[in-house]
């Protein structure tokens, strides 16, 4: 991989307006990191990388490169592209571990945290690095959120989350794992206690439903849940998965992987909605496609099988005259997700869309005095380097909120 990221590197034609940094969503300094990564500087370009985006080595792994920044790079217009997450990849990785991130004295101020997924993850580091005590409260045992439970080994190792929590204890912050806020303990309970703002991110957890009849049935589970632990479900060999997004791709080529010999996507839209990298992964892996197809029932021993049709104002309708059975020891849902809403029950202050998102302003505070919101639980299901890039402004915007209160 050494070798790979030098030579990748010195293709780089070091672009006076560079292309790869318009396509990136968080604006990462590419040519200026791949220029110190030739010039012997590879510990302060890691440096560099992870200030602009604290889950650099995460992104260099699960980005949509293809769309971002290798798919804006200039030669990958009559060429090859230079493979700028290789590289970014070896520098984060190589120097990750041995990095000293500088932090402030502590500034007498206390911050919350709702959530370690990757809003959580970099609104602790940011704020942390800036002098506040941190505490992150985290449903589940380890650290990661949807990078840990919703993101396969084989495409992100949990390692990788390890080294992390590693990071984030190196920094003081502190971490309650299985600790479900909105049920004993709201959020007016952490501001009692002395917290001075609380960030929101828990993300987007419940899976949404087909409402189709048959959805309850014990050979029935939900994309979501099943790539949270794979290896407590048995789905046999015939596994039909409804949906074509990058989740999804994710659940087929799981549960290849776990033994099921015939597996087949369905999606609504003639080209399924995951980026064309991973659904070409999932092919190699030998999953089947169905396209322009859904569900309309679900059975004990398969499931009912009809075309769609799109208009031209964008509205799909399912032609159950063209229905047909067809047989599946499990079926997998994978329509996206929406929020819990455990936390918005309790404290009723803290108002959501239709959708049953958080609301909040262009700074990211809701209309709850004192609470941010950015992530999954906001914008919807979306990917890691944008909840990255708005919590990175959530973190100005609660420094500043803080300072302010307290008349610093």
């Amino acid at each position: 991989m050494g070798l790979h990221a030098i030579d990748e590197a010195k293709r780089c034609l070091n672009c006076r307006k560079p292309k790869c940094m318009e396509g990136c969503p968080i604006s990462t300094p590419i040519p200026q990191m791949i220029q110190m990564f030739l010039g012997g500087q590879m510990t302060e370009a890691a440096e560099m990388v992870f200030e602009n985006n604290p889950l650099s080595i995460i992104c260099s792994l699960v980005c949509d490169h293809e769309k971002q920044c290798e798919g804006h790079c200039v030669k990958g217009i009559k060429g090859e592209p230079v493979h700028i997450s290789s590289i970014e990849n070896y520098i984060s990785d190589t120097c990750f571990d041995r990095m000293r991130l500088e932090k402030k004295e502590w500034n007498g101020h206390r911050i919350g945290v709702v959530g370690a997924g990757p809003a959580g993850i970099t609104i602790a580091i940011r704020m942390a690095c800036r002098g506040y005590k941190v505490t992150i409260f985290e449903v589940r045992e380890k650290i990661g959120g949807i990078m840990r439970y919703g993101i396969p080994e084989f495409r992100l190792p949990k390692s990788i989350l390890d080294r992390y929590h590693e990071k984030l204890k190196e920094l003081g912050i502190l971490f309650r794992p299985n600790f479900a806020l909105g049920g004993s303990i709201g959020v007016h309970d952490l501001l009692r206690d002395g917290y001075d703002a609380v960030f929101i991110g828990t993300g987007t957890w419940r899976p949404n439903r087909m409402h189709i009849p048959g959805e309850t049935l014990g050979n029935v589970h939900y994309g979501i849940n099943y790539l949270n632990n794979p290896d407590v479900y048995d789905l046999g060999e015939r596994v039909a998965v409804i949906g074509a997004g990058n989740a999804a791709m994710d659940v087929a080529r799981t549960a290849v992987r776990k033994g099921s010999r015939y597996v087949t996507v369905y999606s609504v839209t003639e080209i399924p909605a995951a980026s064309p990298k991973e659904v070409e992964y999932a092919k190699i892996d030998g999953v089947e496609f169905e396209v322009l197809q859904t569900a309309s029932e679900i059975r004990d021993d398969g499931l009912v099988i009809c075309d769609v049709e799109w208009a031209d104002d964008g509205q799909m309708t399912v032609l159950e005259e063209t229905g047909r059975f067809v047989p599946a020891d499990s079926i997998i849902i994978s329509i996206s997700q929406g929020p819990q809403d455990r936390i918005v029950n309790r404290d009723r202050e803290l108002q959501v869309d239709e959708r049953g998102l958080l609301k909040t302003d262009r700074r990211g505070e809701t209309t709850m005095k004192g609470i941010f919101a950015s992530g999954d639980v906001v914008t919807g299901a979306k990917t890691v380097v944008e909840a990255v890039k708005y919590s990175k402004m959530i973190a100005d915007a609660m420094d500043e909120y803080v300072r302010n209160c307290a008349g610093d």
